[in-house]
């Protein structure tokens, strides 16, 4: 699901989590809710805190947030190569759900579908 950032973040469903350090935002997720179904449109960490688990933080948060309000599942698209970001989903359960081919350009590159149920 492509969503324009600006856009959700003046949608009354969309939820966004920021990192910050020292004043300085270094990580956000976003997600919009829709009834009960999460849908994560963006995790980004700044290149000079990957790996130090911002990212790990921002989603297990996320999560958190999702089983406090009872949504059935959350779901997210992530390129095929990235494997450093299928492997930090696995392991808060997130399991393939499907594929989009040809989702990405710049490279063209399919989407892997992720989804963690409750």
């Amino acid at each position: 699901m492509r969503i324009d950032l600006e856009e959700s973040l003046e949608k009354e469903n969309s939820l966004f989590l920021v990192a910050y350090e020292d004043g300085k935002v270094i990580g956000y997720v976003g997600m919009e809710v829709i009834v009960d179904e999460g849908y994560i449109f963006n995790v980004a960490v700044s290149a000079d805190y990957r790996r130090r688990g911002v990212g790990y933080a921002l989603v297990r948060e996320l999560v958190t947030y999702s089983m406090k309000n009872s949504l059935c599942f959350i779901t997210l698209e992530v390129r095929e190569s990235n494997s450093a970001a299928i492997s930090l989903y696995s392991k808060f359960g997130f399991i393939k759900a499907g594929e989009r081919k040809n989702y990405y350009s710049d490279p063209t590159e399919a989407a892997v579908l992720m989804t963690k149920y409750f």
